[in-house]
């Protein structure tokens, strides 16, 4: 081969060997070049679902492409994370969800993924306290009476919770009292409907699906269960107010990606995630939710991977409770 056609020849190979570098950065410049999935681990109307709807909305006008809801219901979110951690790590599968799912939900089910390890965090989103809710007709119409109550007949009361039970184990635990737990994988709203029913007779759960009914009188409250009051609802105690000192749990909610997903496509979503909880429309829609948007220098996968890990130091005692789900 004359040099001049090997030169020629190797200057092809080269350019043939670059060429999958030159897409992969084709492909990253213009992501999202298709609409995204988000995937919802509980049903329509739960509050997972309600908060991941609203910033799904809001994120198109910055990503220039659709944010698709998707519902997967099903042992408690953790399919619908499965699908997630499974997915192609190419950015167009995003999940929602809360500490309960992307924390907890280990020390109930047996997971084919790590929830600390098989995940990229894009963003922490907002926090909101939970309510303790009863049935209409249950005994006590204070937090002080339903303890004296609840230690008076031991393992009588039902309590719907999701998985694990963080909430109501904590409770339990601060109270001394003993209550049947009644695992509801599918989230809180056939919760919600079991205690207007009254088959249940109470719970911990989500202001967004539980102070409607609050307000309508088809079930009671005793407080939410965070240190200060909620905006969304003034007139209900916290416990610690009502007679539990000390009493604090809250929910928070984030973004994850498939581990593996390119950083400048992390960074891609988090700033559309970013610029959507600083309009002041989608902050006043999440705090009429209870829902409290994190500052500004919070809503960064560091942060939202520190608060991964440190709540899941913070709850051995979902592990010692030993509620599992088969």
């Amino acid at each position: 081969m004359k040099l001049s056609h090997r030169r020629q020849f190797l200057h092809l190979v080269a350019g043939a060997a670059a060429l999958p570098a030159v897409s992969r950065v084709a492909k990253a410049q213009t992501y999202p070049s298709r609409p995204i999935t988000m995937i919802v681990g509980l049903a329509a109307g739960a509050a997972t679902d309600t908060i991941g709807r609203i910033i799904a909305d809001r994120m198109k006008s910055s990503l220039g492409q659709r944010v698709i809801v998707e519902n997967l219901t099903g042992a408690g979110g953790t399919i619908a994370a499965g699908r997630v951690a499974h997915a192609a790590p190419d950015g167009y599968t995003l999940g929602i969800g809360n500490n309960n799912l992307y924390v907890n939900a280990g020390a109930a089910y047996a997971l084919q993924y790590d929830l600390l390890n098989d995940f990229e965090p894009v963003a922490l989103l907002s926090t909101g306290p939970l309510v303790l809710v009863a049935r209409k007709a249950m005994p006590a119409n204070d937090l002080r009476g339903l303890i004296a109550w609840l230690k008076a007949n031991p393992d009588k009361a039902t309590f719907g919770t999701g998985i694990p039970a963080t909430p109501g184990l904590l409770f339990q635990r601060e109270t001394g009292t003993r209550f049947q737990f009644v695992p509801y994988p599918r989230g809180a709203t056939p919760i919600i409907q079991d205690l207007v029913a009254g088959q249940i007779d109470m719970a911990i759960t989500d202001p967004i699906i539980s102070l409607p009914q609050v307000r309508a009188g088809t079930i009671k409250s005793y407080g939410v269960t965070t240190k200060t009051r909620s905006p969304s609802a003034p007139d209900i105690p916290t416990l610690d107010e009502a007679g539990l000192p000390g009493f604090d749990v809250s929910t928070w909610y984030g973004l994850w990606l498939p581990k593996g997903t390119p950083k400048n496509i992390i960074a891609r979503l988090n700033a559309a995630v970013t610029d959507a909880l600083a309009d002041p429309m989608m902050r006043a829609r999440l705090a009429d939710l209870a829902q409290e948007t994190f500052p500004r220098d919070q809503q960064t996968p560091a942060a939202l991977a520190a608060m991964q890990r440190a709540d899941a130091e913070r709850w051995p005692i979902i592990k010692a409770a030993g509620i599992k789900v088969e």
